[in-house]
């Protein structure tokens, strides 16, 4: 796996006490971390950053200072004067074209910036950023004005009203950045500081983020020996006072650990446990099925397939069928009637569920879809044309975020799902394009269909391809002879 990105994060701040104002900008859609969330203005680190030196600290506070100019037209800040904008854009040229006048200008600038703790993404994908946090004071006298290339908008505005507004769905806001404002919100600037700091050395030490891709649900993301390219299965915590633990899937001791840490802080802070739901029987998760629920003495709820599936000494709770809904209670925002409805998704696997609540319309999708990698369908269980039926059940609601077992949320689930239906037609019309009158091992047709595909992928590719020949046979389109595929 390739090492970690190092990038900056800027907390730009105006005033102070009830009226600090906190700047964020919105990421463009397009992109692939964090695309279309709210978050801190920042980048990663440049060689230009370092500055003739292998100062990692210092290169970051550059970073800083290159990033705030070319994203937000902010140099003023940093350099204690003001800065026309004429004389702005010649430094913007100096950064490609004359990077030693650009270091020669902001030669100790860097000082002005003030770090106030690093965090790196939890292992929700390979890609992977350590992000060091600084703050800046932003004068009255200048205003930032964002690029509309990585960013479409930008907005100053109190920490303690933009939580209010992540609460009431009204703002997609990066779990980190969401994290830093509720700090921000409980305290002046020096407290934040602190307390910023703390938090984040607990995480250095194996506490789990505070993940909240969506009010009320809490993704932590563990160890779990699953399909390459994911090594990690999202376990969730999902409701406010009234919580639900689904999936809880590291056979690992130690991760359980920080999985159980976690549970115990909720129940410390008065919420309480009502049971452990599954979305389906797969060993990477439900390898904590039984350490949870004797721990807690949570029942586990599932489809009735999966109780045909899963062993250990666990408590059995009421089977779950499609359309079932369990009480939520109060949604985060004080909305009342907060519930989640399963829906039976096979395909993938015979017991699949799916949990979406009805307040933020966010989905736990387990494994109909995946956000690191293709979802692999494997007969005899697996079942393509069910599964894409069970794809375009999920199109019928009205699917925001959506929460796959691997890799972070997507904001935009119909679109998720329409990729995954998109993506499965091209493999089709490949597959058809490969089969002739002559039959064909599926070795062969493995190596035209997925020519695409690394070697130490294929034994799982020739699993999808063998699934989507069965679908064809099904249509009529080819059959399977003793000396192999060939057209019907």
């Amino acid at each position: 796996m390739a090492s970690n990105r190092i990038s900056s994060a800027v907390i730009l701040t105006r005033g102070e006490g009830q009226g600090l104002q906190v700047y964020l900008v919105k990421r463009s859609p397009k992109l692939r971390f964090f695309g279309g969330y709210w978050a801190f203005p920042g980048g990663n680190i440049d060689p230009i950053d370092y500055h003739g030196d292998d100062n990692v600290e210092r290169a970051l506070k550059r970073c800083a200072i290159r990033e705030l100019l070319e994203e937000l037209n902010l140099l003023s800040t940093t350099l204690g004067r003001e800065i026309s904008a004429a004389q702005k854009e010649t430094y913007k040229g100096w950064i490609a074209q004359q990077p030693e006048r650009w270091q020669d200008l902001i030669s100790g600038a860097e000082e002005r910036m003030d770090a106030v703790c690093k965090l790196i993404t939890p292992p929700f994908m390979p890609l992977r950023y350590e992000t060091q946090f600084m703050q800046l004071e932003v004068p009255q006298h200048e205003t930032p004005v964002v690029d509309k290339q990585e960013l479409t908008d930008g907005r100053f505005i109190k920490p303690q009203d933009a939580v209010e507004a992540w609460e009431q769905g009204e703002l997609d806001i990066a779990p980190p950045v969401l994290m830093l404002l509720r700090l921000l919100s409980e305290g002046d600037i020096n407290t934040f500081k602190t307390r910023a700091r703390q938090m984040t050395q607990g995480f250095a030490s194996g506490a789990l983020h505070p993940v909240f891709f969506s009010p009320g649900i809490f993704t932590a993301a563990l160890k779990t020996p699953t399909l390459p390219p994911a090594t990690t299965t999202n376990t969730f915590i999902v409701g406010n006072r009234q919580l639900y633990l689904i999936d809880p899937a590291t056979p690992d001791r130690q991760e359980q650990q920080r999985l159980f840490d976690k549970m115990d802080e909720f129940i410390a802070a008065g919420k309480n446990f009502e049971s452990i739901l599954l979305t389906h029987h797969h060993a990477d998760h439900v390898g904590a099925v039984e350490a949870s629920s004797q721990r807690y003495q949570l029942a586990v709820r599932a489809h009735p397939l999966c109780y045909e599936r899963i062993r250990g000494d666990f408590i059995r709770g009421a089977a779950i069928h499609d359309g079932d809904t369990l009480n939520l209670g109060t949604a985060p925002d004080g909305t009342a009637d907060w519930q989640l409805l399963a829906l039976h998704t096979p395909g993938h696997a015979v017991d699949h569920l799916c949990f979406m609540e009805n307040r933020y319309h966010a989905l736990i999708a387990g494994d109909m879809l995946s956000t690191v990698s293709s979802i692999l369908i494997d007969p005899p269980e697996g079942h393509l044309r069910t599964y894409l039926d069970s794809l375009k059940k999920l199109l019928q609601h009205p699917v925001k975020t959506l929460h796959p077992a691997h890799g972070q949320a997507h904001r935009d689930g119909h679109a998720l799902i329409n990729r995954y239906l998109e993506h499965r037609q091209d493999r089709e019309e490949k597959i058809i394009a490969a089969i002739s009158a002559t039959p064909q091992s599926l070795d062969a047709l493995l190596a035209i269909v997925y020519a695409d595909v690394a070697a130490p992928a294929l034994d799982l590719a020739a699993r999808s391809l063998l699934a989507g020949l069965i679908k064809l046979a099904e249509d009529g389109v080819c059959e399977q002879t003793e000396q192999g595929w060939r057209l019907a």
